[in-house]
């Protein structure tokens, strides 16, 4: 009987240590989406500034 209550509480802990690691992974995986979708919106500033375009050449008089 001791054994199976020993094998009862390894089981409980190695669902447990299971779940926090799978939280882990979780949550590593968000922030590495949210940084990913900053840098793609950063870069679509970068791009669409709203300012007008300054001519290339002068106009001549």
């Amino acid at each position: 009987m001791y054994e199976y209550e020993i094998s009862q509480l390894r089981s409980a802990e190695l669902i447990r240590r299971a779940e926090q690691e799978r939280l882990a992974r979780e949550a590593l995986r968000g922030r590495r989406a949210a940084r990913r979708e900053a840098a793609r919106r950063a870069a679509e500033g970068e791009v669409h500034t709203g300012r007008p375009r300054r001519h290339r050449f002068p106009r001549t008089a």
